[in-house]
């Protein structure tokens, strides 16, 4: 497993940092001290997320990588496609 800091601006919607770890150890040290240097900015949020892949990470947290209109129009795609699926089992 590999283990990835996300520096994340909320006001902004931007990533300010991104650094991948093999080592929990070091991505939680890392995550400490980016919580010290951010520490007056209330808009900036520090996470140590665990994936398989960047890839992976990319998927299940696309919050942190994607805008929100990315986020919804891929969200609005899957509605429509789970429903035009419900709709084709009932008939």
């Amino acid at each position: 497993m590999r283990h990835y800091l996300v520096v994340f601006d909320r006001r902004s919607g931007a990533v300010v940092r991104f650094q991948e770890f093999s080592n929990a150890d070091d991505a939680l040290t890392a995550r400490f001290d980016a919580e010290n240097e951010y520490a007056d900015n209330a808009d900036i949020e520090v996470v140590v997320l665990g994936a398989s892949s960047k890839d992976s990470l990319l998927k299940t947290h696309a919050r942190y990588f994607k805008g929100t209109l990315e986020i919804a129009s891929s969200a609005l795609t899957r509605l429509r496609r789970f429903e035009a699926a419900s709709q084709a089992r009932v008939a």
